[in-house]
């Protein structure tokens, strides 16, 4: 196959992310390599959307940094999209409301409102009577909420659908049902990528295929290999004639995702299973009763679809992103576990910056390969 400035292994939303933004900083020869026949068919079809760092974090460290600021590149990344390929990727900005139901669930959001609070971050605590006030549809036995205004959601179906549409306008060449197998690699500098319908060539490469990471081979194993693992996430999805809810609303044992047209999706289960994506009776009966507990109401709307996706965690379920220090001009994105959509424009607008000037951002300090 014909010679390219860079090839990126995987498909999916950090891969296309990537991959629009070196094309966009004129990096002509891009192409994009992915096992499945359709893009963005795994983690990112299965994801939930949203895009919540301060619902989940108990302190500022390294990755809450990152993570916001991300999240705070999704409005112009949006809109972007939307020009350059008319799919309006349907970015919400109502907030994340994230409900107690107990005493230590109170405790919990407590702890999450005063760090937050102290730290000068957007951050409202409200009491039982104005969190139901704000979202009727929740349940009669909330004790307590947070809410956090700046946390938004995407419709991660779409997102994936305009950033294909936006790489093939700018030129990336993909790859469908090709699988990465070898990475070829002469005197310690990355030279190519041998697939299951022939040899890739690359200046550069990209590893950017989720929980298939681990499983690619290096001619003569001279490095040693970035260990990513699946971790299977059920979902379920419920659908009125009408939007029942505004935020998406978080537990402390999962989280109920509106969409525009009426669906709600309930998630999520973490299992770490292997490669298998079936869907379990476990799965849907502990889901079930996760979307039950923060609204009973959804018990009356219709159940259309279910799924499962594989989430890649690294071994300390921290991104790996950066260049390798042991082969020239080979690159990791990979790990992003539950935050993959989250972290996507902030993955490829400082990777591409590192790959097409060298200049390294002090946010990924912490996510270099070599910490690993």
């Amino acid at each position: 196959m014909d010679n390219f400035d860079t090839a990126i292994i995987g498909g999916g939303i950090i891969g296309l992310t990537l991959a629009r933004a070196l094309t966009k900083r004129d990096v002509r020869r891009v192409a994009l390599i992915e096992s499945n026949s359709e893009i963005g068919a795994e983690a990112s079809w299965a994801a939930g959307g949203m895009l919540a760092p301060q619902s989940e974090a108990n302190e500022a460290d390294a990755f809450f940094n990152l993570a916001c600021a991300s999240r705070d590149l999704y409005t112009a990344f949006a809109k972007e999209l939307l020009e350059e390929t008319g799919v309006d990727v349907e970015l919400e900005r109502t907030g994340t409301l994230y409900l107690a139901f107990n005493e230590h669930d109170l405790a919990e959001i407590e702890k999450r409102y005063e760090w937050q609070h102290r730290a000068g971050l957007a951050v409202e605590k409200l009491n039982a009577n104005r969190a139901r006030e704000i979202e009727p549809f929740i349940s009669e036995k909330v004790a307590g909420a947070v809410r956090f205004p700046l946390d938004i959601q995407v419709e991660n179906r779409l997102l994936v659908r305009a950033l294909k549409i936006s790489c093939e306008k700018f030129g990336v060449e993909i790859f469908t049902d090709t699988k990465a197998e070898t990475l070829l690699i002469d005197n310690k500098k990355i030279v190519g990528v041998e697939t299951s319908k022939g040899i890739i060539r690359a200046e550069k490469i990209i590893i950017a295929n989720g929980a298939w990471a681990s499983l690619l081979n290096f001619k003569d194993n001279i490095i040693k290999k970035i260990n990513v693992e699946p971790v299977r996430g059920q979902m379920l999805c419920f659908t009125s004639s009408e939007r029942k809810i505004r935020h998406v609303i978080y537990s402390p044992r999962g989280y109920i995702v509106p969409r525009l047209d009426g669906r709600i999706i309930a998630g999520s289960t973490s299992e770490r299973v292997g490669f298998e994506k079936s869907v379990t009776c476990e799965g849907v009966n502990q889901i079930t009763n996760i979307a039950l507990e923060i609204a009973p109401r959804i018990a009356k709307l219709s159940l259309i679809d279910y799924w499962s996706g594989l989430r890649p965690v690294a071994e300390n379920e921290m991104p790996i992103i950066g260049a390798s220090n042991e082969v020239e001009d080979l690159y990791y994105a990979v790990g992003h576990y539950r935050n993959g959509i989250l972290l996507a424009p902030i993955t490829g607008e400082l990777l591409a910056d590192e790959i097409v000037s060298g200049d390294r951002s002090k946010l990924l300090k912490d996510f270099s390969p070599d910490k690993i």
